[in-house]
């Protein structure tokens, strides 16, 4: 396994970008982080790649998405393993916005070549290789790029992102989540009772590739996943307690918001809750402490989780809003790269 040297902003010349790649670039977390990227005053795209089968490889990203045209017109190339070597070698910084399995795989390839991989699946999420075959159909075939994994939530992790090589991104439902819970399970102000995070997405979360289950003319408000999402695990380990997480399916594009009831010690009032959020996220750009239950509307095409809390005796409620494609995806990877390399941390976001 390579040494992790800190890359930092001072290693590179005035004039100097930084070179980055995005595999995966055509879903829509990719074609998020494309925009994002080419917005960025210091880094420059250099590869664009999707997998060998897709229809898309040998397109233009603009044709795909013309709202960039202009912006990026870069083609996107098949993923064979030729290019992703060169990618590897070209690319100081990769984004893996892959199937699971794929970025299982690829990561590898592209740390073994000394590039900086921010992985936006679950491949390298849990710490545990034995909890990915019950939770997401797969034995881990690298367990230990698992160990130098390091989670990507910069409220949290920042002092880690910043050496770290392999950057696995937090999922969108578990970002909500954590950034609402964690900061009264941190600091002991919770009863030993479950929590019940209740969250609902956007189908857009379901990804790029149609199905009947996510057409608009089938879509309702539904739940589904009950006691057997992936992403409870990724909620548990990263909060600091087990949770009761039950997701929704809403009829809309993009945004998640959850909302979050929990019982409080019997001493912990409204001023104690506020305390504790305060010195949580008062150095966090990406998150807004809001006076009223946030919304959707607030924070869609925006980098920003929004919380608002309520407390009533031992009775706690906390709302977070995000958007799925940005902060519970690529705006929070874009966030890690920025970290990594010593760049304002809302670079291209904001």
């Amino acid at each position: 396994m390579r040494s992790r040297r800190k890359v930092t902003q001072s290693d590179q010349s005035p004039s100097e970008k930084v070179a980055v790649a995005v595999i995966g670039a055509s879903g829509y977390t990719g074609a998020e982080l494309v925009a994002l990227l080419q917005k960025h005053r210091q880094v420059e795209i250099c590869h664009l790649l999707v997998s060998e089968n897709s229809v898309h490889k040998g397109a233009k990203i603009s044709d795909l998405y013309p709202k960039l045209r202009g912006q990026c017109d870069l083609e996107l190339k098949e993923g064979s393993p030729a290019n992703i070597q060169l990618a590897a070698k070209e690319a100081q910084v990769v984004f893996l916005a892959t199937d699971h399995r794929v970025s299982m795989e690829l990561a590898p390839i592209l740390l073994e070549k000394g590039a900086i991989v921010i992985d936006l699946s679950g491949a390298y999420r849990l710490p545990d290789p034995a909890d990915y075959p019950s939770h997401y159909g797969f034995s881990h075939v690298a367990p230990k790029w698992l160990d130098a994994a390091v989670y990507g939530l910069p409220e949290w992790h920042r002092g880690a992102i910043e050496c770290a090589q392999l950057i696995a991104a937090p999922g969108c439902y578990p970002t909500s989540a954590i950034l609402a819970i964690k900061p009264l399970a941190e600091a002991g102000l919770l009863e030993q009772s479950t929590p019940i995070v209740n969250s609902v997405s956007g189908v857009s979360g379901a990804g790029k590739k149609p199905s009947e289950t996510t057409s608009y003319c089938e879509v309702s408000l539904k739940p589904y996943g009950t006691f057997s999402h992936r992403h409870q695990p990724e909620i548990d380990e990263y909060s600091g307690i087990s949770t009761l997480f039950q997701p929704h399916l809403g009829p809309y594009k993009r945004g998640i918001l959850t909302t979050v009831y929990a019982q409080l010690k019997p001493s912990v009032d409204y001023a104690a809750m506020e305390s504790v959020y305060q010195a949580a996220y008062a150095k966090a750009p990406a998150v807004r402490l809001v006076p009223a239950v946030p919304c959707i509307s607030q924070v869609e095409n925006s980098p920003y989780c929004d919380i608002a809390f309520y407390q009533k005796d031992q009775q706690a409620i906390v709302f977070s809003a995000i958007d799925n494609l940005l902060k519970g995806a690529a705006s929070q990877a874009m966030q890690c790269m920025n970290i990594r390399l010593g760049f304002n941390e809302m670079e291209g976001l904001s």
